[in-house]
């Protein structure tokens, strides 16, 4: 490993923000476990805690109609396809009551732009389903969602959230970023945000004290530059407005789609989260994202700069469609924290823990179709 290599570990492991050049300098690093170990002490200085988390909740896709296409997606359909669908509203309360049974405080609530359904309905639907569920925090919609509602409402953006929150939206999930760099957005997405307008969103919902999750889908046709080019805006944003929770990244799933590009493993997805957790210096927390690579690699990410396991998501259809799926009971999340050393504690979305239960619901009290994942 060479000098300038040692230093810049050393730097971001003392709290010294890194460069865009430092950042992509640090891609040149092949040892894994030097990165490894300096993202675990940036890590342990801002976690000292003996505790790592992770969430319950169940992703609730709405609706699989969407206005955008985007080349990576194998879940999204037209108005006009024959499995289109938009869920009847008894079939979201099931959803939502079998989560609050498994010990669940959240919904992340997403869907695709479907192209006729108004903001009005989404009211209605938050309205609806925060009467029935109080004490369930609504995560719900992406940024593309969002700027869609914008568009097709002709309303202001600003004004868009606030109707959303005051409706019952609790917080927003950090989906649809993918690479925030548009020479990336344009050739893999029609019809979806850019990199400016997926920014603008998070920072009005921050400016209207909101809170939201950023996320990082990589390993397709984005360089290694327009990687650290998407962290820069996230960190930027986050000096900004301090709205950001958590910091989520993946490797993209070729699957049924973009079958002729490579996959991403094990060792770029660790060198990736690791070099993230060094150069994000202001956004807290990190998750692991295991879905895409499989419980041993989500542990692992423990030691590579995440602070928290994820989710056990009783449902998650996206990443599904494109023939990745991974299944962990919720004790062998527990079990994973509890391997490396730590105490496994259930938290909420704002990373605040939640009491402990005595004993834990065991999910196959319920049949379900359980993957894992978080945004």
């Amino acid at each position: 490993m060479s000098t300038t290599i040692k230093r810049l570990l050393q730097k971001a492991v003392d709290g010294h923000r890194l460069t865009p050049d430092e950042g992509l300098a640090l891609f040149d690093c092949h040892d894994l476990t030097a990165l490894g170990r300096a993202a675990d002490a940036v890590c342990r200085r801002l976690h000292p805690e003996p505790y790592r988390t992770y969430n319950i909740d169940r992703n609730i896709n709405y609706t699989n109609v969407c206005a955008a296409v985007c080349d990576f997606c194998a879940f999204y359909r037209k108005s006009s396809d024959t499995d289109a669908y938009v869920l009847p509203r008894e079939e979201l309360y099931r959803k939502i009551e079998e989560t609050v049974v498994l010990g669940g405080d959240q919904i992340l609530l997403q869907g695709g732009n479907h192209p006729s359904l108004k903001l009005e309905w989404y009211e209605d639907l938050l309205r609806d389903l925060k009467q029935r569920f109080p004490d369930v925090n609504l995560h719900a919609f992406s940024a593309s969602e969002i700027w869609h509602f914008h568009k097709i409402n002709k309303l202001p953006l600003v004004e868009v959230l606030r109707r959303l929150k005051e409706a019952g939206m609790g917080s927003l999930p950090g989906g649809g970023a993918e690479i925030l760099v548009d020479r990336v957005r344009k050739a893999l997405t029609v019809n979806k945000v850019l990199t400016q307008e997926w920014l603008e969103v998070h920072r009005q919902w921050h400016r209207l004290g909101g809170r939201s999750t950023c996320t990082m889908m990589f390993g397709h046709i984005e360089t290694l530059a327009e990687r650290i080019e998407h962290l820069e805006v996230l960190r930027q944003l986050q000096d900004e407005t301090g709205g950001f929770t958590a910091f989520i990244c993946w490797t993209f799933q070729p699957g049924h789609k973009m079958a002729d590009q490579p996959a991403a493993g094990g060792f770029e997805y660790l060198k990736t989260q690791a070099i993230a957790r060094l150069y994000l210096d202001n956004i807290p927390n990190i998750q692991s994202s295991w879905v895409t690579q499989g419980a041993k690699i989500g542990q692992i990410a423990l030691l590579f700069g995440a602070n928290d396991m994820g989710s056990l998501m009783i449902e998650e259809n996206v990443v599904a469609s494109a023939g990745t799926i991974h299944y962990l009971t919720l004790e062998q999340i527990r079990s994973s924290i509890r391997e490396l050393g730590w105490i496994p504690r259930q938290r909420n979305v704002f990373y605040q823990l939640l009491p402990e239960r005595n004993g834990e619901v065991e999910t196959s009290s319920i049949s379900l179709s359980m993957t894992a994942g978080a945004q």
